[in-house]
């Protein structure tokens, strides 16, 4: 049983990795194509492989009637949404930026799962998300603690969080009858069709005037397969195991791995105060996952994850 526990966390843990690169991808895609253009072809691509993988291994599920409306009401909310907000605002500030917004998820995200789903929240938990967000600050901002970001992209890139927030309680609903290929490969192509009308209204002339960029297009490439296929995979997996709160606590450590990611790939600088900050990330995620628990005695609580 213990080790199915680590199974899940390091699914969620794995999902995270993978869209912690989704944000230096973002930025090579960005050289030559348009953000509507990114997300198209990434989601084009993904659609697509999901679809053939899914029959190959025969995993693809038919939709039921009644569960139609959700599908597409989760595609709404991520690709769609998430992405409009994700996308647009990391034209607008940092990468760094983009990724302590997003470690509000957790903050915002058991408020919903009470309400929608009945799960509950210990006291451990809830401070264990406290110091890991302490953590992120550590980690995005300078030894000032100063924050020189637009306004406008703090406000898309929280429409996102919104948004991940809305799809992780519907995902939670339809983890009971369908696999992560189908749940995926449905989203993905809905989520296509959803980006499409504005794409040919805002940027298609534009798409077709761009010369081939090798470097940007397998940056979409790389997106398409780590972040909207095997990152979902591995989200879902873990949803559908260990419930909405725990999996989106480590969002939280997505902020970590870009700084490591820059520091490695763009040979940004990783100082003494970011690596404090990664260490308390780590240690509010572990306190996050821990539950009380009574001896058989019932005298002496012990914590166990």
């Amino acid at each position: 049983m213990q080790n199915k526990t680590l199974q899940y966390y390091g699914a969620a843990l794995i999902a995270m990795f993978f869209w912690s690169f989704s944000f230096v991808w973002f930025k090579v895609a960005y050289i030559a194509y348009e953000p509507m253009t990114v997300i198209l072809i990434r989601l084009s691509l993904s659609a697509v492989i999901m679809f053939a993988v899914a029959k190959l291994i025969r995993k693809l599920q038919p939709i039921k009637r009644e569960d139609i409306g959700w599908m597409i009401l989760l595609s709404f909310f991520e690709p769609f949404l998430y992405f409009m907000g994700e996308s647009y605002g990391l034209k607008y500030v940092s990468s760094t930026v983009a990724a302590v917004i997003v470690a509000t998820i957790p903050l915002f995200t058991p408020i919903a799962a009470w309400y929608f789903h009945k799960e509950k929240l210990s006291w451990s938990n809830f401070i264990g998300l406290l110091i890991s967000f302490m953590g992120v600050s550590l980690v995005v901002f300078d030894s000032s603690f100063g924050l020189d970001a637009s306004p406008l992209g703090v406000a898309l890139e929280f429409i996102a969080v919104l948004s991940t927030i809305g799809y992780a309680i519907i995902l939670k609903k339809l983890t009971g009858d369908y696999n992560g290929y189908t749940i995926i490969g449905y989203q993905n192509l809905f989520g296509v069709f959803m980006f499409l009308p504005f794409w040919l209204i805002f940027e298609s002339s534009l798409t077709f005037q761009t010369p081939f960029n090798q470097e940007a297009f397998m940056a979409i490439v790389k997106l398409a397969i780590f972040a909207s296929i095997l990152a979902f995979i591995f989200f879902t997996y873990s949803i559908r195991h260990i419930g909405i709160n725990k999996s989106s606590m480590f969002i939280n450590i997505i902020p970590v791995f870009v700084a490591i990611l820059a520091f490695f790939i763009l040979g940004d600088r990783l100082n003494l105060q970011k690596m404090i900050g990664i260490g308390i990330v780590i240690a509010g995620l572990f306190l996050a996952q821990l539950k009380r628990k009574k001896r058989k005695n019932g005298k002496y609580p012990v914590f166990q994850a």
